[in-house]
C-alpha cells in the first residue's frame, strides 16, 4: 500500500528533533523585529520565508549561519514564550501528538535575560499551548524540552548548561544535547557536563555522524551516554558500530531534509536512513530546522515515501518509534503508545 499525503497528515507522530530557533513563523520574526526595532533581511512574510530557506549551503557550517537572523529576534522572555507557543500549535495543526522542543538558553541571553528565565518562558508558552489545543476539542499533544549545548562552547559553559538542565527537570526539561560544528569539537571535550547529566538521570541525545564521521557517533555512545543519536547519517562507516547502536536500540533522529542542504547526503533516494531501519535500527523522523528547512513533519513523510520508498507499515513503524523513544517516563510511554495504536487501527 502506498499511503496517501492526506493519510500521512492524518498518522499521528511524534517529533523528538526540532529546534526552536530554527522553526519559528517568518510573520512572527517580521512582528518581533517591528516591535523591537530589529532589521529583517526581507519585509514580507513570503520573502522572509525565501530568504530563510537554505538552498545554498555547502557545509553544516554554512547552514548554520541563518540561526544569526532567528536569534536576534529572541532576545527577551516574551518573544521566546510566544514562539515556543507556536511551535507546539504548528505541530497539533498536522497531528503531531508529542514533540520535543530543543534549544540553547545562552543564545538568548545577549540582551540581559537569565538562562533560566529564558527557560521558563519557553516551557510557559509550551503549556499554554498544550492548554489550548486541548480546549478547542482536538486530540491533545504533548510537549517536552531538551537543553541544547553547543559543542563549541567551553566546556565550563557545558557544564553550567547541564546543571540548568538538571535543575529544571521536574518542570518540563526532558534531556539534555549538544550540538554545532562537529569538526574539531569532540564529545570528549564536554565529558564532565555529560557525566554529570547521566548521573542525574537525565536523557540524554546528541547531534552527531553529521558533519562528522562514525566516530563522532561512537563517542556520543561511549562518553556521552546517548540513548538517541541526532542524525546519526553516517553511521553506516563502521560497520561494527551499525551493529552496537542495533543490539543497543539506539533511535537515529533522522532529518532527511536538512542533511539534503548541509550536502551529507546528494539526495532523499541516497539517505541512508532505509538501510539502517531494515537492519533494525530504531529510525524517527525530525524536521530539524522547520524555517530553514521549509518542511513540516508531514513532509518529511512524505519525503520518506517518495525517496526512500518505505512503504506504510514502515512509516508508521518510523512513527511508532518516535513514541517508543521519547524522553517521558515508562507510564506516560505506555499511554502515547496505546493512544497511538487506537488512533493508527481506526484509520484502517
Amino acid at each position: 500500500m502506498i499511503p496517501s499525503d492526506e493519510l500521512l497528515h492524518q498518522l499521528p507522530k511524534a517529533e523528538l528533533h526540532m529546534h526552536l530557533d530554527g522553526s519559528l513563523r517568518p510573520a512572527t520574526m517580521l512582528d518581533l523585529a517591528w516591535d523591537r526595532d530589529v532589521d529583517m533581511p526581507a519585509s514580507t512574510a513570503e520573502a522572509l520565508g525565501r530568504y530563510m530557506l537554505v538552498s545554498d549551503a555547502a557545509s553544516l557550517e554554512e547552514y548554520l549561519e541563518r540561526f544569526e537572523v532567528t536569534l536576534s529576534v529572541m532576545q527577551d522572555v516574551e518573544a521566546v514564550e510566544r514562539i515556543a507557543y507556536e511551535c507546539v500549535i504548528d505541530h497539533a495543526s498536522e497531528n503531531v501528538r508529542y514533540v520535543e522542543l530543543r534549544f540553547c538558553p545562552q543564545l538568548n541571553t545577549l540582551m540581559g535575560a537569565r538562562t533560566d528565565d529564558v527557560l521558563a518562558a519557553a516551557l510557559a508558552g509550551m503549556r499554554r499551548a498544550e492548554a489550548d489545543v486541548g480546549n478547542a476539542g482536538r486530540r491533545t499533544i504533548r510537549a517536552n524540552l531538551i537543553v541544547c549545548a553547543l559543542r563549541s562552547h567551553d566546556p565550563g559553559l557545558t557544564l553550567e548548561t547541564a546543571e540548568l538542565a538538571i535543575a529544571f527537570r521536574d518542570r518540563g526539561v526532558c534531556g539534555f544535547d549538544i550540538a554545532g560544528a562537529e569538526a574539531g569539537n569532540p564529545v570528549s571535550d564536554h565529558a564532565a557536563a555529560f557525566d554529570l547529566a547521566a548521573q542525574a538521570g537525565l536523557s540524554i541525545t546528541i547531534h552527531a555522524g553529521e558533519g562528522f564521521g562514525a566516530a563522532s557517533i561512537r563517542q556520543a555512545l561511549e562518553i556521552g551516554h546517548a540513548r538517541r543519536i541526532g542524525h546519526g547519517t553516517r553511521l553506516f562507516e563502521d560497520r561494527a558500530l551499525v551493529e552496537e547502536v542495533r543490539q543497543r536500540g539506539v533511535a537515529l533522529e533522522v532529518c532527511l531534509t536538512s542533511n539534503l542542504q548541509t550536502r551529507v547526503v546528494t539526495s532523499y533516494a541516497s539517505h541512508p536512513a532505509q538501510r539502517y531501519l531494515r537492519a533494525g535500527i530504531p529510525v524517527s523522523l525530525g524536521t530539524d530546522n522547520r524555517l530553514m528547512s521549509g518542511v513540516t513533519l508531514t513532509d518529511e513523510y512524505i519525503h520518506a515515501r517518495d525517496g526512500l520508498c518505505l512503504s506504510w507499515s514502515e512509516l508508521r513503524a518510523v512513527s511508532r518509534a518516535g513514541f517508543e523513544h521519547a524522553f517521558v517516563a515508562d507510564h506516560e510511554r505506555v499511554a502515547l503508545l496505546a493512544a497511538f495504536d487506537a488512533e493508527v487501527s481506526a484509520l484502517g
